[in-house]
Formats: C-alpha cells, structure tokens, sequence
C-alpha cells in the first residue's frame, strides 16, 4: 500500500469528504494541516500554485480537485468501492451538488457566524477566490433566497432516500453521500444542528442519513510536517500513468498546456501533457524543492488548453 498524504484543513467541507473516503475505505493515511488562506508555498512547489483544497500525495504524484481525489484512492483501494451503482450517476449528483449549493451555505454560515470569520479570509476569497464579497453584511439581503434553495435540495435528498433506502444511490454508501452531505456537515457543525435542521426543514430520513455517513470516521491518521511532505516527492519518481495519451480535443503528449478550474480560484497550472482520457489528464512539472511531479486532474470541472509562454518549471 503507498504512503497517502492530505494536504487539507479542518473546517474545510470539500476536504471532510475526502477524509470519509479513506474512512470508508479503511486506509491510514498522513495528514499535513495547510493553512486556509495563502500563502502556501510548500504546497505550491506540489501542485504548480493550485489553490484549492483537498490535495493528495502520493510519493511524487500530486492529485487535485475531490473527483480526481476519489479516483485515486479507488485505484489504490478498490473495495469498497465509491461508485456501488457506478459512475455515472454519483459523479454527476456530486458535481451538481457542489456547485449549487456553495454560495447558499455561504450565505447561511455567515448568518450564522460570519462576525467570527477573519478579515484575512474574507478578502482573500472575494480577492482571489469566489471573486464576491462573503461578509456577513453583503450576504445578507440574500439570505431567503439561499434558504429557499438549500430547503428545495434538502427536499431532493429526502425524497432520493425515500427511493432507495440508507444512501443516495442504493443500499450502499457512495461518492454522492459523501458530496451530499460536506455541505449541511459544515452548517451543522459551525452553526448548531438543532439550528440548521430548523432552519432548512431537515426531515427525519436527511438527519439520519447525515448521522450515518458521519458514523464512517476518517480511518488511521498520523501528523506530519509539511517538510515531510517535501521530501517524500523530493525522493520519489512519478508513476507512469496507466491511461495513454487520448485527449479527446487532439491536444498532443509533451505539448505545453495550462490546467484551470472552471467555475472559481481560476489560477491556471502549467505543464507538459504526459497522459489524457476523458477523465483524467496529467501534466509533468519540475520545482526546485520537490524535483519532477506528476500533477493530476479531472477534466469536468477543469480547462486544459494550450499554454501561450514557454513553461520553464518543466523539464
């Protein structure tokens, strides 16, 4: 079994899921705490600059984005399996999920505790992140609204439960249950439950639900430095990547491209194309503290397009 290393933080919903994917796969696993504002530079020297968390390590292929997260763990684990009914289905509902629900809970936490929320962080995420104002005064004149639409979606889980019994998708937890319930674990858990259930009109079924996938723990985590982090890429070699090189837009292996998510934390990471399929695309990066890193990413969710300069962190 290779070393697993998360670079995340605690009050991070979208790194909680991740956390219950090594639970449910019964992996122990090493945890570097990053701070939630940047800088990170330790991280940054992984990754190329990507600003979003969770990332996972592994030796010297560096895993970004919660999709491309799940897909190596289910390499490294396959049972049990995130994707019980298949892909399809939990892979959509969660990238759905995500991105219709972040701003509303936004808006519902910093109802909630938005008084407590550093200056630091909320420039950072208007200036650099979200690219809008999440203080408390600017979310306020549209907080109906954002209970309007979390109540409608707490009604869709409930009613999916009432379809096919403890989970989302079946019988059997997925990667749908694990998205799903990041979101109304971050308000429950900063805001109060009692609050929260009130306030969205949780059924019975939703909190349920929501105490079952929470029950599946994190598995075994150790500490570790960051530092420890850097060595472990530093004296390791990429894998080679098991996929080819098929990228559907014709783009070529060894050619320079930028990868960039789509919806927010728009920083582009460039590299040379070392594999692509319609799923996944990989792209080589070279850093003075970490030496060669694969660097691994989803295509939904993600620009890959042709880098416009020369790329000099690669080799």
């Amino acid at each position: 079994m290779p070393d697993i290393i998360l670079h995340h933080y605690d009050l991070s919903p979208f790194c909680e899921k991740i956390r219950l994917a090594l639970g449910l796969k019964g992996l122990t696993w090493s945890s570097v705490k990053v701070e939630a504002v940047p800088p990170r530079p330790l991280l940054d020297a992984l990754t190329g600059g990507y600003r979003r968390l969770p990332v996972l390590q592994i030796g010297a292929d560096i895993y970004c984005d919660s999709e491309m997260v799940y897909r190596a763990l289910e390499r490294i684990a396959p049972e049990p399996t995130l994707y019980p009914r298949g892909e399809g289905i939990a892979k959509a509902l969660s990238l759905w999920w995500d991105r219709a629900t972040w701003k509303p809970a936004i808006g519902v936490l910093v109802h909630h505790i938005g008084e407590h929320l550093p200056e630091a962080f909320l420039v950072d995420r208007k200036t650099n992140y979200l690219g809008y104002d999440i203080s408390k005064p600017a979310m306020a004149p549209m907080l109906p609204a954002y209970v309007q639409q979390l109540t409608a979606f707490a009604q869709w889980l409930d009613s999916m439960l009432a379809e096919h019994g403890d989970y989302l998708t079946g019988s059997a937890v997925s990667a749908a249950d694990l998205t799903c319930h990041h979101t109304l674990w971050l308000l429950r858990a900063n805001c109060g439950a009692d609050t929260i259930d009130a306030q969205l009109g949780l059924s019975n079924r939703v909190t349920a639900w929501l105490d079952r996938v929470a029950a599946i723990g994190h598995g075994t985590c150790v500490e570790i430095a960051p530092e420890a982090a850097i060595e472990a890429a530093r004296a390791a070699e990429p894998a080679e990547p098991g996929i080819g090189c098929n990228d559907p837009s014709g783009l070529a292996q060894g050619s320079r491209v930028t990868v960039t998510p789509d919806d927010n934390a728009r920083v582009p990471v460039e590299g040379l194309l070392v594999a692509a399929d319609a799923q996944e695309v990989v792209i080589a990066r070279k850093d003075p503290l970490v030496g060669r890193v694969h660097v691994h990413f989803p295509r939904a969710g993600f620009e890959v397009l042709p880098a416009t300069e020369a790329v000099r962190s690669v080799a």
